[in-house]
């Protein structure tokens, strides 16, 4: 009998779950079970998944720079990366605002429900604020720049909200590989090259219960969820911005390919949707990386010192998805609370925006810290988050699988402005 691929083995768990958590919370005891019993394995699963992000990032990334020939075509290739994750930031930053301007989806939320949530929410997101603001009183301007280099590379090691640190000490170690002479470094490549086959071969045991972990956090979302009628509330948001991450990745994205990449958009979806199915259901791009890297260089012939590279950075700092829910999220609350924002209040959340979605990425809870930046920039009590809670996580699920299909995107057109190299050892 064949075997069913992965996606579709992902694509049922996804839809058992849903199915199984509507039946969790037709029984009283049932969303307890859901909790106490099913949540515990979904849990496991990103365990797993983030377990492996470090050691993968560590020797994919020493060895993709390692294998580049100089110094010179790092700087070249880091610089082009740079240049198009920025790009696509502000593009996304800049849709969210016309969407959200064009729907006005604060008008669509009465007076009552406003209210209601405030109350159920306030104080809890008020606290998370409290701390989120302490946190960066105590910051310079510069902190996220010192918060970049690392002090104890193991320290850095021991929690995935380093990963910049992780990246910058990788940087490093590959660089001082390229500016050695080949013999001095052929014996450690070859243990990367080990290192390397090893990691992989993990991340293939983990994704055979990949099926299994997404059935058990689709079972929680579906039970945990608020009450239809705040969904129904705050359907016009939703949209708002479900309709921007459609855009963006459909139109936007393949406008990119078509003209950058020279790849047809269909034959690139079908090769990224099991990344994009994992991200949907893991909501985190990090525990998502082992998949997207296996999927953009088996799936779409990316080389692996292309993907060693980007994919890494781009799942820490490229946040397509997140900064165009920022942008939608903050004037969505300025319209609700009576904000008339200028034009010049709108235009500076796309400065804002791209700057934190780059310099907050290395900060505990960079989420909460991108949106009251946000908030604050514009002058909007960061108070109003409490008006999204209720449909965060799922739109949080969206928003992990646009940034997924971005670094994915700028991986492909790396690949195609980047010259074919190989390291060849010294005669």
């Amino acid at each position: 009998m064949k075997k069913i691929a992965l996606h579709w083995q992902i694509l049922i768990g996804i839809l058992a779950g849903i199915l199984v958590g509507i039946l969790c919370v037709q029984f009283d005891a049932g969303t307890a079970f859901a909790v106490d019993w099913i949540k515990p394995f979904g849990t496991i699963f990103i365990n797993l998944l983030k377990l492996i992000a470090i050691p993968l990032i560590i020797v994919s990334l020493i060895k993709g720079i390692s294998d580049l020939v100089d110094v010179t075509q790092l700087s070249s290739l880091g610089i082009r990366t740079l240049c198009f994750y920025v790009a696509t930031t502000i593009i996304a930053v800049m849709l969210g605002l016309g969407l959200v301007n064009l729907i006005n989806p604060g008008g669509f939320i009465s007076e009552d429900t406003r209210k209601e949530m405030l109350v159920s929410f306030g104080g809890e997101v008020q606290q998370k604020v409290d701390e989120v603001e302490k946190l960066e009183e105590a910051r310079g301007p510069l902190q996220a720049l010192v918060d970049i280099v690392p002090e104890n590379i193991f320290e850095s090691a021991s929690a995935n909200s380093n990963m910049l640190q992780i990246i910058f000490f990788s940087i490093i170690f590959g660089v001082a590989m390229i500016m050695l002479p080949f013999n001095q470094v052929e014996a450690f490549k070859k243990v990367l090259d080990a290192g390397n086959a090893i990691v992989l071969k993990i991340v293939d045991l983990i994704m055979l219960a990949a099926p299994y972990g997404v059935f058990s956090l689709m079972v929680t979302l579906v039970a945990e969820a608020p009450s239809f009628d705040v969904f129904k509330a705050l359907g016009a948001y939703s949209l708002t911005v479900i309709l921007g991450l459609v855009t963006l990745v459909y139109l936007v994205y393949s406008l990119f390919l078509y003209f950058f990449g020279k790849m047809k958009p269909q034959k690139f979806f079908k090769a990224i949707f099991p990344a994009q199915l994992l991200g949907f259901s893991t909501s985190s791009s990090a525990a998502t990386l082992p998949v997207t890297m296996d999927c953009v260089e088996n799936n779409l012939g990316v080389r692996k010192d292309v993907v060693s590279f980007v994919l890494p950075i781009g799942a820490t700092i490229n946040m397509d998805g997140t900064c165009l829910y920022q942008a939608v999220a903050a004037i969505f609350i300025a319209q609700v609370m009576g904000y008339d924002l200028t034009t010049s209040q709108q235009l500076s959340v796309i400065l804002t925006a791209t700057l934190a979605s780059i310099g907050s990425a290395a900060v505990p809870g960079a989420g909460l810290l991108m949106l009251v930046i946000v908030l604050e920039s514009i002058g909007v009590s960061p108070a109003g988050i409490a008006l999204i809670f209720a449909v965060d996580r799922p739109l949080d699920m969206l928003r992990t699988s646009t940034n997924i299909t971005g670094d994915a995107l700028v991986a492909v057109i790396m690949n195609r402005f980047s010259p074919r190299n190989g390291r060849k050892p010294a005669s």
